[in-house]
Order: C-alpha cells, then structure tokens, then sequence
C-alpha cells in the first residue's frame, strides 16, 4: 500500500463532510480551553477576593472602614465584598431614611444582599453552558464524521468492486480521526464543566452562609441605633 497515511494527508483528503466535522470539532475545543482558561483566572480570583475579605470582616474591624475600601477597590468589589457593600449601602440608606422598624430593615438589606449574590453567581455561571454543550455534542459530532468516513469506504468498495486494504483504510483512518477529534473536544470540556460548577456552588454556598451571619449583625447594629 503506497497512500500516504499520515494524520495531515487523511485530514487534507477527506471528504467534504469529513472536513467540515473537523473544523467544527477544532472550532469547539479552541472555544472550550478558551473558557477554561478564562474562568479558571476568574473563580481564582474571586475565591481569592473572597478569602482576603472574610479575613478582614472576621477581624473586628470597623465596618464603616471596611466599606470604604470595598467601593474604593481598583475594579470594583468582587465576590464576598461585593454581597456585603451591597447590603451595609442598604442599611446606611435605611437607617439615614428613618421610619423602617429592624425586621423590615434587616430584610431590605438581606435582599439587596441577595441581588448581589445573584450578580456574582451569574457571572461565575456565564460560559458554562457552554462547555456542557461542548462536552456533550462533540463526540456525536465526531460519530457523525465516523459514520460518514465508513459510508465513503463502503461505496468506494462497490465502485472497484474491491475490498483492498488500500481502498478501505484512507476513509477508515479519517472515520476514526473524526472520532478522536470529538473526544478530544468533549473530555476536557466535561471535566472543567464538572470542576468548575463544584467550585461555583461552594463559593455559593459561602455566599450564603456570609448573607445570613451579617444580617444577624446588621439587626443588632439597627437595634443599637434605634434604641439610641
């Protein structure tokens, strides 16, 4: 058999169909590490600013102070620091308005603090989808290229009435490469969707857990300053 069966002589001789799977599947995986790499730096940086923040909440510190630098930090809050300036702003507004009784305060400031929480989860969230639908598209892409590369063999051999290895391999390989190309595109994608969504529900689950101790605060200090 003299063919040239190297990997770019099977990807340049394929069928058009063939072709299109590839491209389509090269397509997918640039955009899938993209958002990989993407919402890697992300989660990283936002477990981070989170980190720092209850560090520095969890210290005693003047709130007032810490307010003001969460609305002065250089790109503004993110994550933890973004749920309590939302909800220490409500209260500020509140507590200046006047007329609130505390359960009413507390629960305007836990809903502003729940808006926020929202806003941070969507943005952990966005492109997530993404990476499933890659992950779970890709190898049936790929076996559509599959099926199409062994239909091309068989009708090659119906032609030439031939069942050679040098007639049926070319548009074997090129099968199987549409194959591997659509696992190639899925796996990674699957298993960052999977590690990143366990790392968004638990900075979730944090977020929660941060809203409902500084409500507590936040009824006590409103307590402190209407009975004042």
């Amino acid at each position: 058999m003299n063919a040239d069966m190297s990997v770019i002589s099977l990807l340049l001789e394929a069928s058009l169909p063939v072709k299109a799977v590839m491209l389509l599947l090269i397509g997918a995986s640039l955009v899938s590490w993209s958002i990989i790499f993407t919402k890697r730096r992300l989660i990283r940086r936002t477990k981070a600013a989170s980190d720092d923040f209850e560090a520095a909440f969890w210290s005693g510190g003047d709130l007032n102070t810490l307010y003001r630098s969460a609305t002065r930090s250089k790109g503004g809050s993110l994550g933890m620091a973004s749920i309590f300036e939302a909800g220490f702003r409500e209260f500020n507004r509140a507590i200046q308005a006047g007329g609130s009784s505390t359960d009413k305060l507390v629960e305007e400031c836990r809903r502003a603090m729940r808006v926020a929480q929202m806003r941070e989860v969507d943005r952990l969230e966005q492109s997530l989808a993404t990476l499933a639908t890659i992950g779970s598209t890709s190898p049936y892409v790929g076996l559509f290229g599959t099926v199409w590369g062994i239909m091309t063999a068989f009708m090659k051999i119906g032609n030439e009435q031939t069942a050679t290895l040098a007639v049926v391999a070319p548009p074997i390989a090129e099968a199987l490469i549409a194959t591997a190309m659509g696992l190639f595109a899925a796996i990674p994608a699957v298993i960052a969707y999977n590690r990143y969504a366990d790392k968004v529900v638990r900075l979730e689950y944090r977020y929660d857990g941060f809203t409902e101790e500084f409500s507590s605060i936040l009824q006590r200090h409103a307590r402190a300053k209407q009975g004042a």
